[in-house]
């Protein structure tokens, strides 16, 4: 089939992740998968029109709101994968919503990351419950050998001649509800009494305002620095460098970065928040905190626990290994796009 599919494609952000992933499931049992960009068309019209001018026969999206509202009335059949935020964020905006339901009553199936995420869904729009199906994302890592990590410190503005640097690396794109800011303060005070402790933020500027208040705040705290994104395999790389990853977001779907340190054997410590509990088990297959002075705690506490940082490790590359399969996920979807035909 010639398919069309719909993600938000800035670089390095989980959804462009996930279409490319989703793309490469597709294009291996032949179909044609030709990848768009949401944020590039302003109505279902024009949607129309590519669909007409390219011939597609059935459509994804990624997003039931910012990629499924340019399917609504569409000619073709077509899937949804939630995002995260639609589920956890926009369905408490009225006009949205109504939109939201519009499109997954339209749409042959739906994918839901987690059976939260499908019980949230089902909750506003019970006549759909039937036909979201619940399949995690699949991970597959790949750090590059030829990663710099001298030259990612000084990028970082982190003294190379600091002895033991503990470097805690929080991933996201740059937009508010990722609350990047949320760790800062008492990571800087740490950092004054601990020289040695650092924290990176690094991802793209999808707020550009936003961004603009990131900077400025992790200029002025010690300790704490602000990268841009950098190549996945580079990622990957500096990730298994660093001590831990830190997630802070008001609300994730499922976190790729998450999942990618665990995969790469580095503990995660993250805040206690639906999406990000659906894939730790505290204090076994990661750390979840609450407020930023427990996660200085849970830190410390790792820092001083050789034991409880490698059954954290080992437990969590273990879930997963099981839970999060590449292999299962390509075919999943590769049974769902069925469903179009």
């Amino acid at each position: 089939m010639r398919l069309l599919l719909l993600a938000c494609l800035r670089a390095q952000t989980g959804n462009a992740t996930t279409a490319g992933r989703i793309q490469d499931h597709l294009e291996a049992v032949g179909h044609i998968c030709s990848l768009k960009d949401a944020f590039g068309y302003e109505n279902p019209s024009e949607i129309a029109n590519l669909i007409s001018a390219e011939k597609f026969e059935a459509a994804l999206a990624i997003h039931l709101y910012k990629g499924g509202r340019l399917l609504q009335g569409s000619r073709i059949p077509f899937g949804i994968i939630f995002g995260g935020t639609d589920i956890n964020e926009d369905i408490k905006h009225e006009e949205k919503h109504r939109v939201m339901g519009a499109v997954l009553e339209e749409a042959r199936f739906a994918v839901a990351f987690t059976e939260k995420m499908k019980e949230l869904a089902a909750a506003e729009w019970p006549d759909a419950r039937s036909k979201i199906y619940i399949q995690t994302q699949g991970i597959m890592t790949t750090p590059s050998a030829t990663f710099n990590w001298k030259r990612f410190l000084q990028n970082a503005g982190i003294p190379q001649d600091t002895e033991n640097v503990r470097l805690f690396l929080l991933i996201c794109g740059l937009r508010r509800v990722k609350d990047p800011l949320y760790l800062v303060d008492v990571f800087s005070e740490w950092h004054r009494r601990e020289p040695h402790i650092h924290l990176v933020i690094i991802g793209p500027a999808v707020d550009p305002q936003f961004t603009s208040e990131v900077n400025e705040k992790a200029n002025r705290a010690p300790g704490v620095h602000l990268l841009q994104e950098i190549p996945q395999d580079d990622l990957h790389a500096a990730v298994k460098r660093c001590f831990a990853v830190v997630n802070s977001s008001i609300s994730e779907g499922m976190s790729a970065a998450i999942l990618e340190a665990m995969d790469l054997d580095v503990p995660v410590l993250a805040r206690n928040i639906p999406g990000n509990a659906a894939i730790i088990r505290h204090k076994d297959t990661g750390l979840l905190f609450t407020d930023p002075q427990e996660f200085v705690q849970l830190s410390k506490s790792l820092m001083n626990d050789p034991s409880l940082e490698r059954k954290i490790v080992t437990k969590a590359k273990a879930y997963v290994k099981k839970h999060h399969s590449w292999e299962c996920e390509r075919e999943a979807y590769q049974n769902l796009v069925l469903k179009l035909q």
